[in-house]
């Protein structure tokens, strides 16, 4: 089953458009012990993996009591950016919708069509170029619109990824100048000497997937948008943060690998480059959540439980910043990049690489575990579901990603 997409130019600017609705887009994840596996089935839908599997890897969320914080945390981002929105005249509803837990993004395209909706802009909680983090999200707005029974209805169409946005930027370089001084603090609190390292961390991805994020018409750092996008933005924060710290380097680490051995994925994990600095002379340790717009789950176990514990492990002084979550910089970015899409203005970028395209281009972020057919009702140019196979947010065999 094919149909041809709505638009078939990939234009790097779009025009302001009369939407009448925006919907928040955000992955999901359970609020509750009995929620867990009903969770991880929705995640790994698919790929035929037995529930005692699934028991196996949901520790993180049982050491939690069942409850990943990012529902709560998107509650909070909803009601800052409904705020911010009304506060600036913008007269449209703010929906929310996730990938893989209530609300369900196919709920809530449903119901804004029932409500009168038939132009929706989409804004998500991932701020990156790869195909978890963008393309994932327009299969899943084309996939709704299928199962629905909404193509030709009910239009969808996305911000820009919006990674070096000024919004995006801002707590960080905020995050690293404060977070800076609490581990000199430690240092000096102990009597300890030596130099300071920051990592920034970001969710790892399969190497095949690094290889195809962005669009192919473009050469990128380490030949991966996705790897670029955060050195980019790393080399700006510690400009802002760090330019006259003498003792103090930074480098870009992975974390929340799932999938197999056998599967190469962007290296090095944090843990192991935290087990290799106190040989380097680094006394001090700042961990940068720089691949996550919230404290979900795999920042407050990936980071602050196991990285954290490695840092104590190893006798270093060490201090984990804030992602942006709902912090007024971020929420007027947000609402920036709404206002961008209905009234047009300035699009913003604090890197070389943006500001990022508003329409994907061809093979941007490509799928590398299938090919999927085309549904209309979408600015993307290949907005994608597959009806006749596994569905569009399967994940790949041994990855769990986590909400």
């Amino acid at each position: 089953m094919t149909m041809p997409a709505l638009d078939a130019e990939h234009a790097p600017e779009q025009p302001p458009a009369a939407y009448d609705a925006v919907v928040l887009a955000s992955f999901g994840g359970p609020e509750g012990q009995d929620d867990v596996i009903p969770f991880l089935r929705n995640v790994t839908r698919g790929r035929g993996i037995p529930d005692e599997r699934l028991e196996e890897v949901s520790h993180h969320y049982r050491h939690f009591g069942g409850v990943s914080p990012i529902n709560a945390l998107n509650r909070d981002l909803h009601a800052a950016l409904t705020a911010e929105l009304a506060a600036r005249g913008v007269n449209l509803p703010l929906l929310w919708g996730n990938r893989n837990w209530d609300p369900y993004i196919g709920d809530v395209l449903e119901q804004a069509h029932a409500d009168g909706h038939r132009r929706v802009l989409a804004i998500t909680t991932s701020a990156y170029s790869s195909y978890s983090s963008c393309r994932q999200y327009r299969e899943d707005f084309g996939k709704a619109l299928l199962e629905r029974n909404l193509v030709g209805k009910l239009r969808v169409d996305k911000v820009r990824q919006y990674f070096d946005h000024p919004g995006f930027i801002g707590p960080f370089v905020e995050g690293v100048t404060d977070g800076l001084a609490q581990v000199r603090a430690q240092l000096a609190e102990s009597g300890r000497e030596g130099r300071i390292h920051v990592l920034f961390c970001t969710h790892s991805i399969p190497n095949a997937d690094a290889a195809a994020s962005g669009p192919r018409d473009r050469d990128f750092e380490e030949g991966a948008a996705y790897v670029a996008q955060h050195l980019a933005n790393a080399r700006v924060i510690m400009e802002r943060a760090a330019a006259d710290e003498s003792d103090v380097d930074w480098s870009l680490v992975y974390q929340s690998r799932s999938g197999p051995p056998s599967v190469p994925w962007l290296e090095p994990d944090v843990n192991d480059a935290l087990a290799g600095l106190p040989a380097n002379g680094v006394a001090g340790v700042l961990l940068v959540p720089l691949g996550f717009v919230s404290d979900h789950m795999e920042v407050v176990w990936d980071l602050d439980t196991e990285a954290l514990e490695t840092c104590r492990d190893l006798g270093l002084a060490a201090v984990r910043t804030p992602t942006p979550g709902t912090h007024a910089a971020f929420i007027t970015g947000m609402a920036d990049l709404i206002a961008e899409r209905l009234d047009g203005g300035p699009r913003p970028a604090e890197t070389e690489l943006g500001p990022w395209f508003d329409v994907c281009r061809p093979d941007c972020c490509a799928n590398q575990r299938r090919a999927v057919p085309t549904v209309a009702g979408s600015d993307a140019c290949d907005l994608t579901v597959n009806p006749d196979g596994p569905p569009a947010d399967a994940a790949p065999a041994g990855r769990l990603p986590r909400g």
